[in-house]
């Protein structure tokens, strides 16, 4: 199977999808990159300009899993689809791993996840290949390291924003249950066996499958800070802004061409009291199915603090 086998989760997809020791997996780069797959991960040449190299460095392959960063050029994941149902590949995990994107109102409120929606609306059109998309929520240690413009925390200054009162629950992922949760899906039959009709990529084709490693409010991970920091409340400022309000303000410096603001209005949506963000409890998860561990959040506060740190480690 291909996948983009470094970078935040693409590198720990790899690193459990060669721990089953049953996959093979590929990674596709550019012909001048210069960026060095784990050891064990075949490598292929491409140029995405010509739709037949990437065919052609995709043929054979059982599945395509694309992990392509945020500023990636948007005509890259549909030449990657194109050519993977050209080449045969009979699954495709698109670039989700993001907030619920079957969402209604979160997609109408931010494009970027109604964009990912509409990558797999065309699947429609594409009868010779399937897609299985992996909704995670933000990832737990990315968005909290990354400072008060996303979920409202500065460890630095041992400050907080709570958005509204801070009890809304959202669902979220860390980069190691990520990569668990597509080692174990794609380790799963193409067809039942011994009557297991959910336990099979066939029962999930088209379809969105939903992880998580804990829903949690802000409230619960200020007291995860406070446990990992050996804090007290009293040692912390906190303050309140409400939810819609800020997603506003972050919209406004959006248009501006402030590329936080964006970041601002994408997390503060998920907060929202529609329940866009606690997928948990609207759509249900397939962490029992895919055998998912549960997971200390207070290990993972820690990881986010630390990138907090050295945020361009």
């Amino acid at each position: 199977m291909y996948l983009q086998a470094t970078g935040n989760s693409g590198t720990f997809m790899t690193t459990e999808l060669l721990k089953t020791g049953k996959h093979v997996v590929t990674a596709i780069t550019r012909a001048d990159s210069q960026i060095e797959p784990p050891e064990g991960v075949v490598v292929k040449k491409v140029d995405y300009d010509r739709p037949a190299s990437l065919v052609e460095a995709l043929r054979g392959q059982d599945a395509l899993v694309i992990t392509l960063g945020g500023m990636a050029p948007p005509d890259i994941q549909p030449k990657l689809i194109q050519a993977a149902c050209d080449a045969g590949v009979p699954w495709i995990l698109p670039n989700e791993w993001s907030p619920d994107t079957a969402h209604e109102g979160l997609c109408q409120d931010v494009q970027f996840f109604g964009a990912k929606r509409a990558v797999r609306d065309r699947f429609a059109e594409l009868p010779e290949c399937s897609y299985i998309a992996v909704v995670t929520g933000f990832w737990y240690e990315w968005m909290l390291g990354m400072g008060a413009m996303t979920f409202g925390f500065d460890f630095a200054n041992r400050a907080v924003t709570l958005f509204d009162d801070g009890e809304t629950a959202i669902s979220l992922s860390t980069w190691p249950q990520v990569g668990r949760a597509v080692a174990a899906l794609l380790s799963l039959p193409i067809q039942p066996e011994d009557g297991a009709e959910e336990r099979c990529l066939a029962y999930l084709k088209n379809k969105v499958v939903y992880i998580k490693s804990f829903t949690v409010s802000q409230k619960d991970m200020l007291d995860s800070a406070l446990r990992v920091t050996h804090t007290t409340l009293e040692d912390w400022t906190v303050s309140k802004e409400p939810a819609q309000q800020r997603y506003r303000q972050g919209l406004e410096a959006a248009q501006k061409g402030d590329r936080t603001g964006f970041a601002k209005a994408m997390t503060t949506r998920v907060f929202f009291s529609d329940g866009a963000g606690n997928h948990e409890k609207t759509k249900g998860t397939s962490n029992d199915l895919l055998g998912l561990p549960e997971e200390s959040i207070d290990e993972a506060t820690e990881r986010a603090i630390e990138r907090a740190r050295t945020p361009h480690g």
